[in-house]
């Protein structure tokens, strides 16, 4: 048990944007960024116990090449660590907002609540889509808008702490949800490339979303999909598969939409007066689209 604990702090889980996210819209704001390193603290622990429990559900072995939790210990083990990040999570989450007023402590707690409750219902959405081929490339979008909602707390939090008006924290929140989708989309193209992950996603998950728009495309569908149901993937049919999907106009539309999200979060943050930090968060807007 420790030594798994300490396997996915250590060597699997490397979730430095929440908290970088919170740190960041704190100091935004004119916060000091290292007033919310409990709290960042707390969503990174909550985060990852999510994701532990959702490699179990989808059988996930590997990720980004890594072996998961689930997949290096097992699901007995994975189960455990993803309830004692839980339990952490909570005791770190108490202890972050027990200095603050009460009527702050509550609105934080509904916040965090109703966030992680949204992240919840995407999970569930997955798994009622999940082996679904012909599954809607906007619904799936749809869910991974709602997985941002984690983006979208870190940065709203940090803003919150940091003493920020209300259109100031709005504003912030909605960067963060854009930011949120866009990373997780940027995650989406990623997955195409890796054996592993494509080939369990097609077994036990939904497609990645360039894959369900390109499916728009008759012709391309059976190609990609005579490809996939294949018993074993290999990097070369995933170069042919990615092939595939940047010749599909649909794809080209999903980077557009990309570029039209960058713009709408970049003048969320036109209000931030720290050129530093505002560059920052530009920054990471420009992140989502590099090599795609």
């Amino acid at each position: 048990m420790y030594a798994a604990l300490e396997y996915f702090m250590k060597k699997f889980w490397h979730d430095f944007h929440h908290p970088g996210l919170l740190s960041l819209a704190c100091e935004a704001v004119g916060g000091k960024p290292n007033k919310g390193v409990k709290l960042g603290a707390a969503l990174v622990l909550l985060r990852g116990a999510i994701d532990v429990h959702d490699d179990i559900i989808d059988e996930s072995i590997t990720k980004d090449s890594i072996p998961t939790v689930y997949g290096r210990f097992g699901k007995d083990i994975a189960l455990l660590v993803g309830d004692a990040l839980f339990i952490k999570s909570l005791i770190l989450l108490e202890e972050a907002i027990e200095p603050l007023p009460r009527k702050q402590k509550m609105e934080i707690l509904n916040l965090i609540k109703n966030a992680f409750f949204e992240v919840g219902y995407a999970e569930a959405c997955e798994v009622r889509y999940r082996k679904n081929f012909d599954l809607s490339p906007e619904e799936y979008f749809e869910v991974l808008r709602l997985k941002a909602a984690a983006a979208e707390i870190s940065a709203r939090l940090g803003a919150i702490i940091g003493g920020g008006k209300t259109e100031q924290i709005n504003a912030l929140a909605d960067y963060g949800r854009i930011l949120g989708t866009l990373m997780t989309i940027r995650d989406e193209f990623v997955d195409i490339f890796e054996p592993n992950e494509l080939k369990n996603r097609a077994a036990k998950e939904c497609l990645p979303l360039p894959i369900l728009y390109a499916f728009k495309n008759e012709k391309i569908k059976d190609k990609i999909l005579q490809i996939i149901q294949k018993d074993e993937l290999k990097e070369s049919d995933c170069f042919k598969i990615a092939d595939l999907i940047f010749e599909s106009d649909d794809v080209k539309k999903l980077k557009g939409n990309m570029k039209n999200l960058i713009r709408e979060a970049s003048a969320k943050i036109e209000f931030i007066n720290n050129l530093k930090v505002k560059n920052v968060f530009k920054n990471l807007l420009k992140l989502s689209l590099k090599d795609l």
